[in-house]
């Protein structure tokens, strides 16, 4: 019993996800969020590189880790509590930027709607698909993430041998 649970855990599955690990997700990331969009001038100015971020005087040094930091506890409390989705972490930022999100603050709030439509699409087709099974929603998620992503990887590669 214990090798399945961490079998659907492994392929992240919101299966035996209820109403704690819900609240626990939403307090958890609001929490983790908010500054997030306090940040959004960082996140406008760091893409541009160091010597930019410098030049603007921005300190670079204690930027890079409290974006990690903040990166890093929002994914550990969701791979905890769901299992590793980690192709829609891949997917939602780009989709944001082909939608037209280009503004950090517009990108940051368009990325997390995207990436949360996504799981609710993938995790209804699993509850539906071989009902009354569920299928873990990480297979649903590149099923409809995965073409999309090799799609994007082909443009680029067109895009750079033209």
């Amino acid at each position: 019993m214990r090798s399945y649970i961490l079998l659907t855990w492994l392929s992240g599955s919101t299966n035996r996800a209820g109403a704690l690990e819900a609240w626990t997700a939403i307090t958890s990331h609001s929490i983790l969020t908010a500054p997030l969009f306090l940040m959004t001038h960082w996140l406008t100015i760091l893409p541009l590189g160091a010597g930019a971020a410098r030049s603007v005087g921005m300190s670079v040094t204690p930027t890079r880790p409290l974006l990690a930091v903040l990166a890093s506890l929002m994914t550990a409390i969701s791979s905890f509590l769901i299992g590793p989705l980690s192709l829609t972490g891949l997917i939602a930022p780009q989709l944001s930027r082909l939608i037209g999100f280009h503004r950090s603050r517009d990108h940051l709030l368009a990325t997390m709607l995207i990436g949360a439509c996504l799981l609710v699409l993938a995790d209804g087709l699993s509850r539906i698909i071989i009902y009354p099974y569920q299928v873990p929603v990480g297979l649903f998620a590149a099923l409809i993430g995965g073409p999309y992503l090799l799609w994007i990887l082909s443009r680029k590669e067109t895009r750079a041998s033209a």
